[in-house]
């Protein structure tokens, strides 16, 4: 695992924890010798985890719809793509990531990392997928997807497949260890 494609909010948030663990997230990619991969903004969470991966000595990468070129790109990119949609920039993120995490933000950021969850359960990729559950702020969805097993609308092997920690080291532990299901989707076993 050398590239980690982190999703974020252009905010900082309201909790001032949430910079904090960016910041820390950062700076743990780069002691580990990665590659950051993200939307290329130096705007709130997203600029925080660029700024603290470069200051610590990791290549950050950025990828930017078009409509943001030349507004908001962090200057300490080593490299920045521009795309012309948004679909073409999650399907570059994933391939060139070998991992996704969610720090907290909104609905771009819930779509971004629920839509790795959805490719790795058709099996468009087997790549660890999880969020930085900072101060609880995803205990919400992480309760709402455990109701949809409860339901049968998601199978508990495809709702593991996205994992949560407070910390990144926790975080990129469960990654190291991750092995990704084998389950025919299509199959409603009750």
């Amino acid at each position: 695992m050398n590239k980690i494609c982190v999703f974020c909010g252009s905010s900082p948030g309201a909790n001032p924890n949430f910079r904090k663990i960016a910041i820390e997230l950062g700076k743990e990619i780069a002691i580990r010798k990665m590659e950051l991969i993200y939307g290329g903004s130096n705007l709130g969470l997203m600029g925080a985890v660029a700024q603290s991966a470069a200051e610590n000595g990791a290549k950050v990468t950025g990828i930017m719809p078009r409509v943001f070129d030349g507004k908001v790109e962090h200057p300490e990119l080593i490299e920045l793509h521009i795309v012309e949609t948004m679909h073409e920039r999650k399907a570059m993120m994933s391939e060139m990531a070998d991992a996704f995490i969610a720090l907290p933000g909104g609905m771009g950021t819930f779509e971004e990392i629920l839509e790795m969850v959805t490719w790795a359960q058709i099996g468009f990729h087997t790549k660890p997928c999880g969020v930085m559950n900072v101060d609880g702020y995803y205990d919400r969805l992480l309760a709402f997807l455990d109701e949809a097993v409860q339901q049968r609308f998601v199978w508990p092997a495809h709702r593991n497949m996205l994992m949560d920690d407070k910390t990144p080291s926790g975080l990129f532990e469960q990654f190291a260890n991750y092995k990704a299901p084998k389950i025919d989707k299509w199959r409603d076993r009750k």
